[in-house]
């Protein structure tokens, strides 16, 4: 939808497309006049029929609403569920989402080193349903310089952000100047994940496994000594944060709601998605342009730990199934999928082809050799699709162990922000 062009008298355009009746009371009444004056003083007017013809004019010009800008931003490291629910909401409140994903540069000066290269997060975000511009490297703060730019050369009408405070070093608000001039709106915090969070996760699950075999349990604090994910979530999140509570209504505002047409050619690929990540997202649109909808099968969290290590999935089912349905190329997911694609499933799915990365992460301790492809392999439907990027759950957490202190002192800082948001919590409305 775009927005027209309109000559100096836009204000009589809108009258009369709003007020129809009282423009042309207006215009009939002068026609009148006019012959009267006619009649009376001998000043020859035309004849009143030859106007009506005019009167098309006003309806040549139909009024188009200019499309809503709305501007978020964010660091979006360690892409979640919450970061999508949060744009999803910000899309709500406007025509056109204009996303800003922050430096490393502002990351490391605000929050500390970031797990995902700029790169990495612009796929993330691009990636995204509700996105519909992005501007790459924004800056951490609303400036007076950068909420011009904003308001002029993006055309922006409000900048969005969640009912968490987010402080400065200094501890001034960074969206003070948005509010000041009226032009902010606040949408719900989305509960029970966050990147800080996840980070704490990764730490307690990757504990006792090959990623951390340098590190002594001296230099992993005692809450992050155990290799079970559910414990991990326990055990580092505080106890006035609320865990994550799957409805079937956050499943609904995800889902696209539509399903396949009767003659679509549906590809099907399946995986654990953990800890979405930016080579997810680029398997995802490979497998989408090989069909006219794509269908993802999530394995169960149990699925996950027999086949690639009792230390994962780091996130639950829900969760994993959320960040895969946020993704703009995915039309339909299935929550807990098994493990092996049997022709029974292919043939109530209406699967066309079935596909599956080079890049997949695999515990090799399990003994089990059993192809899970076999049935589409048999019937000429599977295909291996190249990754990519070589970028894995495994990958990711190493970054973190690599740079364990840094990451202990961020998450510290962090750990302090959530426990005042969470004293200080009230209820708002909307989600």
């Amino acid at each position: 939808m775009g927005s027209m062009e309109y000559d100096s008298h836009n204000w009589i355009w809108d009258g009369v497309y709003y007020y129809p009746h009282f423009f042309g009371g207006i215009m009939l009444t002068a026609a009148v006049l006019g012959l009267s004056t006619s009649y009376f003083s001998g000043i020859g007017v035309h004849y009143l029929p030859f106007y009506w013809p005019d009167l098309r004019l006003f309806h040549k010009k139909k009024y188009v609403k200019k499309p809503v800008r709305v501007y978020m931003d964010g660091c979006f490291d360690l892409m979640h569920y919450g970061h999508a629910n949060a744009l999803r909401q910000a899309k709500a409140l406007g025509d056109v989402l204009v996303v800003g994903v922050v430096s490393d540069e502002d990351i490391i000066a605000n929050k500390g080193p970031p797990v995902l290269s700029m790169e990495e997060r612009l796929v993330l975000v691009k990636g995204l349903k509700w996105v519909d511009e992005v501007i790459a490297n924004a800056p951490y703060e609303i400036t007076e310089q950068f909420m011009s730019r904003l308001f002029n050369e993006h055309q922006i009408d409000f900048v969005i952000h969640g009912d968490d405070p987010c402080l400065l070093p200094d501890g001034t608000d960074a969206y003070a100047l948005a509010k000041k001039v009226g032009r902010y709106k606040q949408i719900k915090r989305t509960e029970g994940v966050s990147s800080t969070d996840i980070v704490g996760r990764i730490l307690s699950s990757m504990k006792d496994t090959e990623v951390v075999e340098n590190v002594s349990n001296a230099t992993v604090p005692e809450p992050l000594q155990t290799t079970n994910a559910t414990q991990a979530e326990e055990k580092t999140g505080s106890k006035t944060q609320v865990s994550f509570l799957p409805t079937s209504r956050r499943i609904v505002q995800f889902s696209n709601g539509k399903g396949p047409g009767p003659n679509a050619r549906v590809v099907y690929i399946d995986g654990a998605f953990d800890l979405f990540h930016a080579g997810h997202v680029e398997i995802l649109r490979s497998a989408r342009k090989l069909g006219d909808f794509l269908l993802v099968g999530i394995h169960t969290d149990q699925t996950v730990s027999e086949h690639r290590g009792n230390n994962l999935p780091i996130m639950h089912l829900h969760e994993r199934s959320l960040s895969v349905l946020a993704c703009r190329y995915v039309d339909e997911v299935i929550i807990g999928a098994p493990w092996e694609v049997t022709k029974d499933m292919i043939t109530t799915f209406n699967i066309s082809l079935v596909v599956h990365g080079t890049i997949a992460e695999n515990n090799p301790l399990l003994k089990d050799s059993h192809d899970p492809y076999s049935a589409p392999r048999s019937m000429g439907i599977f295909r291996t699709l190249d990754s990519p990027k070589n970028i894995t759950t495994t990958s990711v957490a190493k970054r973190i162990i690599a740079n364990l202190e840094a990451y202990k002192k961020r998450n510290a800082k962090k750990e302090e922000s959530e426990k005042r948001y969470y004293a200080g919590k009230t209820f708002v409305s909307g989600d």
